[in-house]
């Protein structure tokens, strides 16, 4: 693997190397991960490693069938079970408020609420019903196993797009219809310019049903403390510790300062941990029931049945160009199969409302129109998950793309490099403003690093030996530092508020608490490095806390590659505050001007005034004890500041490159090299930026060749292991090559923008290209992820018996 940074003029230089001299800055250095020694020497604290006293284990009692009404519960057997001490349905747990999705908050969306167990139908496999408690985690699950659940089977509703039309059977009778939101926008002379157009493509794609898989599943440990009113104490293995407080407290009926949310370390997320779900409500429920702790640790068959899927969805893509290949207007329509319940707090337009939003993505086409459906079937629910709708939204357009070339015969690099925007601030049709980039640049960097015209002799000669390589590019925007502007930018018009604390202790080090979340993208790395820059002191000397809502200050959390922007942006907010009082300390101490105080590794020293300094430990010390001697604004605000941050729209953008061989006779796709150009502005950290990047592409590897959720006709779900839902290793993930070229935002602290979604956001399409590359000769048009070797050579065995094959070698 290699990574290679490319820094235009007008770009900060990312320095690579791990050396430092005196007053070097540690932003754009391969510092080591701070992190790594504790997590690597097994000294992680993870959810299951919590243990309270008096502890009980919790079981899910869950639906086998799609869709069927609970007619009776029975737990006698199982409380005859020593070591069972209770099991609870939604009878007992009544007093809870309903979970409601937050459909209200955007308009032409349906609020559906549900209760966190199914009460009258259950209505997807997985859907909770029932939990057992008992004295260990293996009799709670003796108990699940001898509840008696009587079922009415239900006709499942599977086909989203069935469920769409006239009469189909309601997943939810309450809602009145299927289709939880139909949403449309349209800019521009749209069908003017499809009805004058030279040539019009469309394509049909369906990108398919994926999750996040973590290596460490969900988890939640509760107690209830009942004295002064009643407090929740709830550990959770989640990415948004304030944002999951402030969504449980209403259900549970108490206000926020009586709800403690804990993340401790999280083994993995992806998204996946940012929505709110029903084991989140019942565990502390039934903790002040039972008057006892209870854990519940997820096992992989609830992870994939019934946590959270992506990216199921059905993409109409049209496009309408000239003879000459400018491309004037592009429509789209995205439907997504939401599942059975509308996730919370995101829903499923977080899917698909975002592939419609930015559709448009790196080309410079000003007519453009979406329209999107979200269909609820019997299924798990849709919500966030690494990419979310931009990634089928990326497939449905590229794929366009290559087929307009072909029609065209023309190249479809030259034909993206026709159309693409140029590298200053713009404005797309929907609104959003980019707040510049390498568009063009990382395409023709993704071009060369393939070698693109040999590649196109080795191809050719290939052919004549009856092998078949094949070449794939996708360019991307993604939008990141994901807050208050860039949501409303993506049509989700809520409110985002983000704070840092910085506190200078008396001993000169420093704690920064945010309310963001690590869970393995290195914050205690990053935002490290961030302060000692701001500050002026050694990186060793900072430490950052997060994860806990009694002791971090508020924050939404961490998802949608919002961190870097966010954390440098609040970190920077309340630094600024803190060292302005430090060097006003210091000035007081040597008897300067305090604009003449400059702070260097911890040693405040005077401009021009070799050897008259002071440590910042004997500053700090003065700050807190130092008496009416101190400045009036430090007397006043001590050495703590906490600021909130709310940047303006800040996009990445870069491209991936596939180069592939397809096996004819298997259908077994190889990639033979995976490229990747990232422009995340000012880069952190060059090796966490890898190491963001390569996950991300694995990802997207997995996606488009592997992952997929399967359902049988009557709605079984047949994915329920790691043995049936694929995703890479090292066998399938080839070396990659990586770049980063830095386009500093014009709009964020630092100029820095988000990179955590890239590689999964690009990925697929590129491989879907290549491999259409590669079967061109055949006719073949791939028309869904994941490309497996049997869905392949369906397609290569219809091309032998129309006559469209080329002969075999």
């Amino acid at each position: 693997m290699t990574l290679e940074s490319t820094a235009p003029t007008s770009a900060a230089t990312s320095a690579t190397t791990p050396q430092r001299g005196p007053g070097a800055r540690y932003v754009g250095r391969s510092v080591q991960r701070v992190e790594d020694p504790r997590l690597l020497s097994g000294r992680g604290r993870y959810l299951d490693d919590i243990t309270l006293p008096g502890m009980l284990h919790a079981a899910f009692v869950r639906s086998p069938h799609a869709h069927a009404r609970i007619v009776a519960v029975d737990p006698s057997e199982a409380l005859a079970l020593d070591g069972v001490v209770a099991v609870y349905t939604a009878k007992d747990l009544d007093w809870l408020a309903p979970m409601v999705s937050t459909g209200p908050m955007r308009e032409g969306v349906v609020a559906q609420s549900r209760t966190p167990l199914a009460t009258d139908v259950s209505r997807h496999v997985g859907d909770p019903v029932a939990v057992v408690l008992a004295r260990s985690p293996y009799l709670a699950e003796d108990g699940r196993d001898l509840v008696e659940v009587e079922w009415e089977p239900l006709p499942p509703v599977l086909d989203p797009l069935a469920a769409l039309e006239p009469g189909a059977t309601l997943v939810d009778e309450a809602l009145g219809t299927n289709n939880i939101s139909h949403l449309e926008q349209s800019v521009g002379e749209v069908e003017e310019a499809f009805a004058e157009a030279d040539h019009v493509t469309r394509i049909r794609f369906h990108s398919g049903r994926s999750t996040a898989a973590p290596i460490e599943c969900r988890g939640v440990v509760a107690e209830y403390e009942d004295r002064a009113g009643g407090r929740y104490n709830v550990h959770s293995s989640t990415q948004m510790p304030h944002l999951l407080r402030m969504l449980m407290a209403p259900v549970l009926g108490v206000p926020e300062g009586r709800l403690s949310i804990k993340a401790p370390d999280v083994g993995g997320a992806f998204g996946l941990k940012c929505s709110v779900f029903p084991e989140d409500i019942v565990i502390p429920a039934v903790a002040r029931l039972a008057g006892r702790p209870v854990k519940w640790i997820e096992d992989r068959w609830e992870d994939l049945a019934a946590g959270v899927h992506s990216k199921d969805m059905h993409c109409t893509m049209e496009i309408a160009a000239k003879a000459d290949g400018t491309m004037t207007a592009f429509r789209g329509h995205f439907v997504t199969d939401s599942g059975a319940y509308s996730s919370i707090p995101f829903t499923p337009l977080v899917d698909s409302q975002v592939a419609g939003v930015y559709l448009s993505s790196c080309y410079g086409v000003q007519n453009v129109a979406y329209a999107v459906d979200n269909p609820l079937t019997n299924k798990c629910q849709i919500g966030a998950v690494r990419g979310v709708g931009w990634v089928p939204g990326q497939l449905a357009r590229e794929v366009a793309i290559d087929e307009l070339a072909r029609a065209l015969e023309k190249d479809p690099v030259e034909l993206r490099l026709q159309n693409m925007i140029g590298p200053e601030v713009y404005t797309t049709p929907f609104g959003q403003t980019y707040d510049g980039g390498s568009y063009t640049a990382s395409l023709e960097k993704a071009r060369d690093s393939v070698d693109y015209a040999a590649f196109r002799e080795r191809q050719a000669k290939a052919r004549e030996e009856g092998r078949y390589l094949g070449v794939g590019f996708s360019p991307f925007v993604e939008p990141t530092g994901w807050a208050t502007s860039s949501a409303a930018a993506g049509g989700l018009p809520n409110g985002f508020f983000d704070t840092a604390s910085v506190t200078v202790e008396p001993d000169g080090s420093v704690t920064v608490t945010t309310g963001l979340h690590s869970h393995g993208q290195g914050h205690e790395t990053t935002l490290a490095q961030v302060t000692a820059d701001e500050l002026g002191v050694p990186m060793e000397s900072v430490r950052i806390v997060f994860g806990d809502t009694d002791t971090s200050v508020f924050g939404m959390g961490t998802y949608a590659s919002r961190s870097a922007v966010l954390g440098f942006g609040s970190i920077h907010e309340s630094a600024v505050q803190v060292k302005d009082r430090l060097v006003r300390l210091a000035g007081a101490m040597l008897e300067a001007d305090h604009t003449d105080i400059e702070l260097v590794d911890g040693v405040a020293n005077v401009k021009g005034v070799p050897g008259k300094s002071v440590p910042l430990q004997q500053i700090a010390l003065f700050g807190y004890f130092g008496g009416p001697a101190r400045p009036d604004d430090v007397q006043r605000d001590g050495l703590t500041a906490t600021s909130g941050y709310n940047p303006g729209e800040t996009y990445a953008n870069g491209c991936g490159a596939a180069v592939v061989e397809v096996d004819v006779r298997t259908g077994l796709v190889t990639i033979e090299q995976l490229v990747a150009v990232e422009d995340c502005g000012v880069v952190l950290n060059p090796t966490i930026v890898k190491g963001q990047v390569a996950g991300a592409l694995a990802n997207g590897i997995g996606i488009a060749l592997l992952e997929d959720l399967a359902y049988e006709d009557n709605g079984e779900f047949v994915s329920g292991s790691l043995l049936h839902y694929l995703y890479p290793s090292t066998t399938e993930v080839p070396d990659l090559t990586l770049h980063t070229i830095e386009t500093p935002s014009a709009v964020s602290a630092g100029g820095v923008k988000g990179v955590g979604e890239a590689g999964t956001i690009s990925a697929p399409a590129a491989i879907v290209n290549a491999v259409m590359d590669a079967l061109s000769p055949f006719g073949v048009v791939v028309e869904k992820t994941p490309m497996t070797p049997e869905y392949l050579r369906e397609l290569l065995r219809a091309a032998e018996s129309n006559g469209s094959a080329p002969a075999r070698h």
